[in-house]
Order: structure tokens, then C-alpha cells, then sequence
């Protein structure tokens, strides 16, 4: 009787547990330049990258949106092709995504849990924004200066 019981109920667990995986677990759009985009891996090859996150025009501080194109699709020539542009350019993106729960155990479809459904360009010039100034003279970027005020260090002056 316990067998049975024992047996039963391994059996609904396992039933929960395959049934409970799905698809789209969530949904959503993740803002910033891509910083890495490659092909990989030992037995199924995808495509994967890691999108540094932008808020208001800085980056934010904070782990990269890892991210991978689905092997299941038959249209990806031309979001890795954007995707690679993005990167090359510096362009800032907006990338639409699903995330899958239980359907990507060996990794099969991609490194990540999080498949890119679209993506879109929101502005070319985000990596050089001193090109359009006024005038006509071009600029660039050189280097990102983060300064740290040490409270401490000012109340002894």
C-alpha cells in the first residue's frame, strides 16, 4: 500500500513538473548597447550576447542582459545581422524578448533563458553623441570620468 502511494505520487510530481514548464514564463523589452554577440557552443551552436543596460542615455551599473536567438526560428539571418551592426556601431536598441521555463534543459536552443523575438534601433549616434553639435564640428568620446566624493575626506579640510 505504501509502494503504491509512494509510486502515485512520484508519478503526479513528475506530471507537475513537466506540465508546469512553458513556453512564455515572461515577457518583456530590455533597453541598451549590445556588448558581446557570438556564435558558440560544443554540440548545438547559438547565437548569444550580453546587452549592457542603459537608463536616461548612462549605463547603469549592474550584471549585462545575457540573451540568445532561438535555434527553433528559421528568421534569424537578419537579427544577427542587427544585432552584429548594433554592436560594431555602438548602437543603443530596444530588445523585445520571451523568457522559457523547462524548455531549454541542454541548452539546445541557447545559452540563455531569454529569446529575442525583435529587436529595434533607437538611435545610431548613442556611442558618439557629439557628432550632431552645432556648428558643424565633430567630437568623440574619448573616455567615461566616474568621480567619487569622499565625505570623510572633505570635512578634515
Amino acid at each position: 500500500m505504501k509502494r503504491n502511494v509512494m509510486k502515485w505520487s512520484m508519478l503526479a510530481v513528475v506530471g507537475i513538473l513537466l506540465t508546469a514548464c512553458t513556453e512564455n514564463y515572461s515577457r518583456g523589452e530590455k533597453v541598451g548597447t549590445v556588448i558581446e554577440f557570438a556564435q558558440s557552443g560544443l554540440i548545438w551552436d547559438s547565437w548569444d550576447g550580453r546587452l549592457n543596460l542603459t537608463q536616461t542615455g548612462m549605463n547603469t551599473a549592474g550584471e549585462p542582459f545575457m540573451f540568445s536567438l532561438d535555434n527553433d526560428r528559421t528568421d534569424q539571418d537578419s537579427l544577427v545581422q542587427l544585432l552584429y551592426q548594433a554592436q560594431i556601431e555602438g548602437w543603443k536598441i530596444k530588445v523585445k524578448y520571451h523568457r522559457v521555463m523547462g524548455k531549454n534543459w541542454f541548452e539546445n536552443r541557447g545559452r540563455s533563458d531569454y529569446f529575442v523575438d525583435d529587436v529595434i534601433v533607437l538611435d545610431r549616434d548613442f556611442a558618439n553623441p557629439l557628432k550632431n553639435m552645432a556648428g558643424g564640428r565633430q567630437g568623440h568620446v574619448v573616455d567615461t570620468i566616474f568621480v567619487v566624493i569622499d565625505k570623510s575626506e572633505l570635512r578634515k579640510k
